[in-house]
């Protein structure tokens, strides 16, 4: 079982990748992702919940009708189904990304 991602290895996988992110790991409804997005984050909401972790850069992040400043080292969550996206972003903006549970997210 792999249970070690190192910061190099994800910058090869990402760069590897067609998209703007890059699947790093997988374990039963748990997904690991690095996310550098392109000019603009076309995200549309996810059926999990999602975790946003900010390891380069620094932007905003919208949620809804709430706007944040962040940058390295900032943790974000997104429940299931909102609306979300990163704005105003540096060009280096680097995110570890964790979608995990149910469909619909899991309840308070």
């Amino acid at each position: 079982m792999r249970f070690h991602v190192s910061f190099a290895e994800s910058l090869r996988q990402l760069e590897k990748s067609d998209d703007d992110f890059a699947v790093l790991f997988e374990h039963g409804s748990m997904r690991g992702i690095i996310f550098g997005p392109d000019e603009i984050d076309g995200q549309e909401p996810h059926i999990q919940d999602e975790i946003y972790l900010v390891m380069r850069g620094s932007g905003e992040f919208e949620m809804e009708d709430q706007v944040v400043t962040v940058g390295i080292g900032d943790f974000l969550f997104v429940p299931a189904g909102s609306s979300h996206r990163f704005r105003n972003f540096t060009p280096d903006l680097l995110l570890w990304v964790i979608l995990y549970g149910e469909e619909g997210g899991e309840m308070e």
